[in-house]
């Protein structure tokens, strides 16, 4: 998972600007959130074939973050990971929400659900971002709110399978757990005073939310009986790319994006990331396509598509 789909209401760029922007890069930049973020639910499926959930998950956070903060020292200098008080406790309790809560939950939710299946479950944040907003006073358009709902009948299709006991559904129900809590954290991390640099933000965020599944994976018990040369060369590999090029190469090209790119362009990652990791998942682990899969997935993919499209017209 990545950060949020940046649905705030603020309106995309002019035409003229998106022209401007939309260059060879930018293009480049995206296919690598596209390729590389949709390709995560496939990595942490590897890992967890052989790796605990969130020791794994805090080692790649905590690594993830350490590099992070080391490229924001040697970029910008060392007083661009100066912070308050406050924006240290906001990056903290964004850092919780989206990566223990949005990240980990995932994680162990892979242990019982195929990767694709997860990112399509996952593919419901921009509805629930949708649902939290009118919740504190927004009003959704009319379009908004259809979309919000088709995504909603989507889940339920996405969700039969572990109904009827195909997947076994508390992963179903652990996955869905994790987009709202990724959606909250999304939601939050709009309305509290986080570090002004980005990507320092993102570290604090990254390390805050590792110690946490570090801390979640010990009261767990995890560690007992753990046997590190029993860990296959295949979780090594994926937990490496998960640090390395989902976590920082994936944030950094995103972030950049936000910066070089109309948002309405950024946006879409959000409903070609699951087309991605269910094809991943088809191709090299050999994960069914059943019709419930399919239909459903089809479904949040166009209801995500309906919302994300409006809300950047909006």
């Amino acid at each position: 998972m990545g950060t949020s789909t940046p649905i705030d209401g603020t309106g995309g760029a002019t035409a003229d600007t998106a022209r401007r922007r939309t260059t060879g890069a930018v293009w480049f930049a995206l296919a690598l959130v596209y390729v590389v973020w949709g390709s995560t639910y496939l990595g942490i499926r590897i890992v967890v074939q052989t790796m605990p959930p969130f020791l794994s998950a805090g080692a790649r956070f905590i690594t993830a973050g350490l590099v992070l903060a080391g490229i924001v020292a040697w970029r910008y200098g060392p007083a661009a990971l100066r912070v308050t008080a406050a924006q240290a406790r906001s990056a903290v309790v964004v850092g919780l929400l989206l990566i223990l809560g949005g990240n980990g939950l995932v994680v162990l939710a892979e242990t019982a659900v195929p990767s694709g299946l997860a990112a399509l479950l996952v593919a419901a944040v921009p509805m629930w971002v949708v649902v939290l907003r009118a919740g504190s006073g927004d009003r959704p358009s009319p379009r908004t709110v259809a979309g919000v709902l088709v995504g909603l009948a989507g889940l339920g299709v996405l969700t039969s399978p572990g109904l009827s006991g195909e997947v076994r559904l508390w992963g179903v129900l652990m996955v869905l757990a994790a987009s709202v809590l990724w959606s909250l954290g999304s939601f939050s991390a709009s309305k509290l005073p986080l570090p002004e640099n980005p990507f320092a933000g993102s570290a604090y965020q990254m390390l805050a939310g590792g110690v946490g599944g570090v801390v979640v994976g010990l009261l767990r018990g995890e560690q007992r009986g753990l046997d590190v040369g029993a860990f296959s060369t295949a979780s090594w590999v994926a937990l490496g790319y998960l640090v390395l090029i989902g976590s920082v190469v994936g944030f950094t090209a995103y972030a950049w994006l936000l910066q070089a790119a109309p948002l309405s362009l950024v946006a879409t990652y959000a409903y070609v990331n699951p087309v991605v990791a269910v094809a991943l998942g088809a191709l090299i682990l050999d994960e069914a396509l059943t019709l419930p899969i399919v239909l459903g997935g089809a479904i949040v993919v166009a209801a995500v598509g309906v919302i994300v499209s409006t809300e950047r017209r909006a």
